[in-house]
């Protein structure tokens, strides 16, 4: 049995995990194999779908989108039916809480509640 993991995945059981996902495994099949929880296969599976290795390994630093890609990537999963890992793929979104922001915002208020809000002060 492996040892608990629940604290930090780091860089080694990042390379560990993505030999599976390669090969086609399922979330499923990894969370047995790493003795992880299947919503946390679940989570490793996605980026790299949606954006490959680099999506996994990658990341360390904030990334910032501009309005028309924004309502774009919420366009194509709200209207028209991407589901969310496809709309990351085609947009090079790297995680997905941004996009479900986005969706939820874009669903409330259209395109024009994606706009950057004024920081002005009154």
């Amino acid at each position: 049995m492996r040892e608990d993991r629940r604290r930090r995945y780091d860089d080694g059981f990042r390379r560990e995990a993505l030999e599976p996902v390669k090969a086609g495994a399922g979330k499923d099949t990894l969370a047995r194999r790493l003795a992880i929880p299947v919503y946390t296969a679940r989570n490793r599976i996605r980026p790299y779908r949606s954006g490959g290795e680099e999506a996994v390994m990658g990341g360390g630093g904030s990334r910032h989108y501009d309005w028309e890609t924004k309502v774009s990537a919420a366009r194509d999963h709200v209207e028209n039916g991407m589901t969310k890992t496809e709309v990351m793929a085609r947009h090079g979104i790297a995680s997905i809480a941004p996009l479900e922001r986005w969706c939820r915002e874009y669903r409330a208020g259209g395109p024009e509640a994606l706009r950057p809000k004024c920081l002005c002060s009154m």
